[in-house]
């Protein structure tokens, strides 16, 4: 969230700005005036024990990696609602804090990662989808199947998905396993009903853009449907490449999937 890392970087800046002046000038003049070196206020105090600390969290949280819980099941079946995942933050180029600009370039998405991004139309949330189409290509949507480049990628069924709990929502869709050009992955969708609204079409995606879609198919809301198709490279905060925990439920009512924690994602 916007708000929470403009906190995070005001604290930071704030304090060690306290920090640096009582260092290098106030701690002299009390020296001077009281011949104590001990006699800090309690502000010094404060920003000299946090400055460090909020200093580490913001570098690790911006530059290394950065944690989300997944809060739909648009991603549905490999991120699950409740998943607490983390993110790479250099992955795609290092980026500031806050404006999201990038100052050094490392690569660029490959087709099939799972990144976390700023939609055009939703600025102040992050969202997460997969890439279907680098810059250049062209991506349809016809009929349930995915075309890129004009080749239909091809399907292997899995079988019918059953979920649990909170997940139960898409129990007997059917579990694809969809051969995207390198990086093969499962998807569900409900066999027979067309997706919400249509979502039906072909896009080119232009220089600096990804395509990206749900692997939930019938329950996400993404490029396809968006007013501006493409995802601007700009807008990108990072790869997701690990699930951490999984709590589900309020407070973890439903309590820990042990099976989750460590996994990869596909």
């Amino acid at each position: 969230m916007v708000w929470f890392e403009t906190i995070l970087v005001v604290l930071t800046l704030l304090t060690g700005a306290v920090w640096l002046a009582d260092k290098l000038f106030l701690a002299r003049r009390r020296a001077a005036r009281s011949g104590l070196l001990d006699e800090e206020p309690v502000l010094v105090d404060y920003s000299r024990a946090f400055f460090p600390v909020l200093a580490v969290v913001l570098v690790l949280r911006s530059f290394i990696a950065e944690p989300y819980k997944i809060p739909s099941s648009s991603m549905m079946p490999n991120l699950l609602i409740g998943d607490f995942i983390l993110v790479n933050k250099f992955s795609y180029g290092l980026r500031l804090p806050i404006n999201n600009r990038k100052f050094l370039a490392i690569g660029e998405p490959a087709r099939g990662d799972v990144v976390v991004f700023k939609p055009p139309h939703d600025p102040q949330n992050n969202w997460i989808k997969r890439v279907i189409g680098l810059p250049g290509d062209k991506v349809g949507f016809h009929g349930d199947t995915v075309y890129l480049n004009g080749q239909p990628l091809k399907y292997q069924s899995m079988g019918e998905y059953a979920g649990k709990d909170e997940r139960t929502e898409m129990s007997g869709a059917t579990l694809l396993r969809e051969e995207l050009p390198g990086r093969p992955h499962t998807i569900l969708e409900w066999v027979g009903s067309p997706p919400p609204g249509g979502g039906e079409g072909d896009w080119v995606v232009p220089p600096g853009h990804y395509f990206v879609m749900g692997d939930n198919r019938d329950n996400s809301l993404d490029g396809r449907f968006w007013d501006y198709h493409f995802l601007p490279e700009e807008n990108l905060r990072g790869k997701a490449f690990l699930i951490w925990l999984n709590c589900e439920g309020w407070f973890c009512k439903n309590g820990f999937d042990g099976s989750r924690i460590g996994n990869g994602i596909e």
